[in-house]
């Protein structure tokens, strides 16, 4: 089983910001990472007027962009995958961090900002670590947000314990 981190917290308090400087910090130590972002709404992921985006506006049920490097799928569902179900598309990863999903059943690092509600979202045992710009009273381990390498050592060996 792939281990799986959750990040959490409210919008615009800076998950993705962190989780972008984080990333290279865990591939320079070899880790494989899939990235996962829960949307509540629709998006789109595909260039209007391009070939994939056209005919999945004329009605395809899938939609697959393949190159040398990378592809895409786009699928339409009935209603939302729950994570577990995606978590076998991601290929062969060490290491999965979602951002949202704060309800599903996994660890879950928790991102607070001043001027933001201290609210911890996990309840307890799922709360991994904190990420905050003040402190708060948690019995897990705190790290700033200029804290990457710090954080990423915990994730190392979490993901080595748990594979």
């Amino acid at each position: 089983m792939i281990p799986v981190v959750l990040v959490v917290g409210q919008s615009g308090v800076g998950k993705t910001t962190f989780l972008e400087g984080l990333l290279p910090i865990l591939k320079r130590r070899g880790l494989r990472v899939a990235y996962v972002k829960h949307h509540r709404g629709e998006f789109e992921i595909d260039e209007p007027g391009k070939d994939t985006h056209r005919l999945a506006r004329a009605g395809a049920d899938s939609v697959v962009i393949s190159a040398p490097a990378k592809f895409a799928l786009i699928r339409r569902v009935e209603k939302e995958l729950p994570l577990g179900e995606l978590l076998p598309l991601l290929g062969d990863v060490d290491l999965v961090l979602a951002e949202g999903y704060k309800g599903a059943a996994y660890p879950k690092i928790q991102v607070c900002r001043r001027g933001f509600s201290p609210e911890i979202f996990a309840p307890p045992g799922r709360l991994l670590a904190l990420i905050a710009d003040f402190p708060l009273k948690v019995s897990v381990p705190h790290f700033g947000f200029a804290d990457g390498e710090k954080l990423a050592d915990l994730l190392l060996e979490y993901t080595l314990h748990n594979k």
